[in-house]
């Protein structure tokens, strides 16, 4: 399967890794969050600077650290780029062909911490998405007429 066909995040891993962690989860994400950030930077440098090498060790990191969120999309993103990364070192060629993938990255990130924090945070009210409008209320609420 290909990084643009894998699911954004799985909700059965992310609840599995929530029930791992217990008491630490929130803490592992906020590390995830910033190592997530150093790892795509580092990325990013590498590609602007057509290193293959430095593309390898943050890609693999963030693979490992995605995959145990369930950010199943963010993780394919980056096992591609380390294994490209990987035979672009054994066949010394530059990394061009991981541009778009790369270019992409950030927006996985961002797209990928948003549904994390959304599904995450234990302050975060959960209430069905018709909740507060007037045409749904029950019998006895609402304007009178």
């Amino acid at each position: 399967m290909s990084y643009q066909e894998a699911e954004l995040v799985n909700q059965a891993d992310l609840a599995k890794s929530r029930s791992e962690l217990g008491s630490a989860f929130l803490r592992i994400l906020g590390y995830f969050r910033e190592d997530g950030d150093k790892a795509i930077s580092a990325i990013e440098k590498a590609i602007r600077e057509r290193s293959a090498v430095a593309l390898v060790t943050p890609a693999h990191t963030l693979k490992g650290e995605s995959a145990q969120f369930g950010a199943h999309r963010l993780s394919s993103m980056a096992e591609r780029i380390e294994m490209v990364a990987r035979r672009c070192v054994e066949t010394r060629e530059g990394p061009d062909e991981l541009i778009e993938i790369v270019v992409g990255l950030r927006p996985c990130f961002t797209e990928t911490m948003s549904l994390l924090d959304r599904d995450s945070n234990p302050l975060v009210a959960r209430r069905p998405a018709t909740f507060g409008r007037r045409g749904d209320a029950p019998q006895g609420f609402g304007r009178a007429i």
